[in-house]
């Protein structure tokens, strides 16, 4: 009897489990076909989609021009933000340089996206000669103790 018991729950657990597996084989197959990306080769294909693909080759201590979209009521122009890359930070959709210019004789700050709508155009007005990653050190210095050597081979 016992071993009757036995041979009944082996053939019923044998039965459901060639029907899951032709059920979760029914159930992958669509997965498959309708391209579904998992949450991480989603978000790449978004980044992907977004990135400026003709942006010029930026290092620190590069001049630049940045072109700035500004929205004044309906309208929009852009205004040019020209000064020293004083650093370059994160990689990919993320990646940002710090512009430094003295303007009224105030060092002025800006942060841009590389890749946002919002910088219309990116333009290397000259190269720079520099031995650091970072030119913080200029924020301490004033006049002529701010220039940067112009580079020649890039």
């Amino acid at each position: 009897m016992a071993a009757e018991l036995i041979e009944d729950s082996t053939s019923t657990s044998s039965t459901p489990a060639v029907g899951t597996a032709e059920a979760s084989t029914a159930a992958a197959a669509p997965a498959v076909r309708t391209g579904k990306l998992s949450a991480y080769e989603l978000v790449r294909a978004f980044e992907s989609e977004q990135l400026k693909s003709d942006l010029p080759e930026i290092y620190v201590g590069d001049t630049v021009r940045v072109g700035v979209r500004i929205s004044e009521g309906n309208k929009e122009r852009i205004q040019p933000y020209e000064g020293v890359v004083i650093a370059k930070r994160h990689g990919g959709l993320n990646e940002t340089i710090t512009v430094r210019r003295i303007f009224q004789g105030i060092g002025v700050e800006r942060v841009f996206m590389l890749h946002s709508p919002q910088v219309a155009t990116i333009k290397v007005e000259r190269r720079g000669k520099v031995r650091r990653a970072k030119l913080f050190y200029l924020r301490d210095r004033v006049g002529k103790a701010t220039r940067v050597k112009q580079r020649f081979d890039r």
